[in-house]
């Protein structure tokens, strides 16, 4: 009587079937990273994009007593970013954002996130302030209706309050120069 052959057959085939199943794990990673690279990873389509800017009015960060609203804005167009001084890809994004505003080509509205005024002013203190104005949502209750995953996002909004694109994650300059750039200069043809 020899029962080890079959026992010792079963680890065998255990362990091939693991390593078979580990071998297609990381095919399927290395898959999905290379995916990850084309350049339109982070523009997921919104259900908001050609629809009108959900309705806000928040407090501005340097002087809460003041506040803006959706109605404040229209009539020119305008890159709404939200960042948050805890949000390590926001610091990443911050010089593209930067560079861009000095353009002038569109007012860049910054939309501060979960964050603590305090926070927040040390922060734009110590990186640069890009924005022509900063608005602050410390509850998170307007990001909501904005459909706001995280933190760096960026709605790129029309004269009349229309969402016309979304970007999630950091931008980046060839973000900037291929597809936010255009956009807003067709923008400023149409009127």
């Amino acid at each position: 009587m020899n029962t080890p052959a079959p026992a010792s057959r079963s680890r065998r085939l255990l362990a091939l079937a693991i390593a078979g199943g580990f071998i297609v794990l990381v095919a399927l990673l290395y898959y999905g990273v290379r995916q990850s690279d084309r350049p339109d990873r982070e523009s997921l389509p919104s259900p908001l994009i050609g629809r009108a800017a959900p309705e806000f009015s928040l407090p501005v960060l340097h002087d809460a007593s003041y506040r803006v609203g959706s109605a404040d804005l229209r009539g020119q167009p305008y890159l709404l970013n939200i960042w948050g001084s805890w949000c390590p890809a926001c610091r990443d994004e911050h010089p593209v954002l930067a560079k861009y505003a000095e353009t002038k080509r569109i007012r860049v509205i910054g939309y501060n996130w979960k964050d603590e005024p305090a926070d927040a002013l040390r922060w734009l203190e110590q990186f640069g302030n890009p924005y022509w104005v900063v608005i602050t949502d410390y509850e998170g209750r307007t990001a909501i209706q904005w459909g706001i995953y995280g933190a760096p996002e960026t709605f790129l909004v029309d004269a009349q309050g229309i969402i016309r694109w979304k970007h999630i994650g950091p931008l980046t300059d060839e973000i900037v120069d291929d597809v936010l750039a255009p956009m807003v200069d067709a923008m400023a043809k149409e009127g």
